[in-house]
């Protein structure tokens, strides 16, 4: 009889190990649900800083401009505040080297997107997998990404010397996927 009461005890023993373990591992993933149904993100969209329009300049992948250069030095100043999390580029020389100094100042790599398909990238920020982030592409792709996450056409296709734009996107996700979305405009 002492032996069957050892093999309950033990019987009652696992289950509660093992209902311990099963509660752990769930709560663990529906942490990660939670945080993409209830998060707070803020996004910085930004078209790259002026490139290289001389003669002798790359004309389909020019690097920056002096002044280019200096406007993505203004830019870690600007960005630092929101404290991202993670940088995208398009993989054109402008683009990274606009976030360079940002990715630098941050010790941080930048990643590359497609600007050919804004909807996976909006699809990746909605996620709430990354917080904060910012996210450089270009005078048509940068609109048009933000038009995506606010999910209306609200803003147009930037004219070939206008530069100095920052989308500033704060989305605050809820369970009834209802989301209340602050977005602006910021001249830098």
């Amino acid at each position: 009889m002492v032996g069957n009461q050892d093999s309950l005890t033990e019987s009652g023993s696992m289950k509660i190990i093992f209902s311990f373990l099963l509660w752990v591992f769930l709560f663990a993933f529906a942490g990660e649900n939670v945080f993409a149904q209830h998060g707070k993100l803020t996004v910085i969209l930004l078209r790259h800083a002026e490139k290289d329009l001389s003669e002798g300049a790359d004309n389909p992948n020019p690097e920056l401009s002096a002044e280019g250069k200096l406007r993505a030095e203004r830019l870690v100043k600007i960005v630092n505040k929101y404290q991202p999390d993670a940088i995208y580029s398009t993989d054109y020389i402008r683009t990274r080297a606009t976030v360079r100094p940002l990715a630098r100042s941050k010790r941080m790599m930048t990643q590359i997107y497609d600007p050919g398909n804004l909807k996976r990238m909006r699809d990746l920020i909605l996620s709430g997998k990354v917080k904060r982030l910012v996210v450089v592409g270009h005078n048509n792709t940068t609109p048009g990404l933000a038009n995506l996450i606010i999910g209306q056409e609200k803003y147009k296709k930037l004219a070939e010397s206008e530069y100095d734009k920052i989308w500033i996107i704060k989305i605050k996700k809820n369970k009834t996927k209802t989301h209340k979305i602050k977005d602006k405009v910021i001249e830098y």
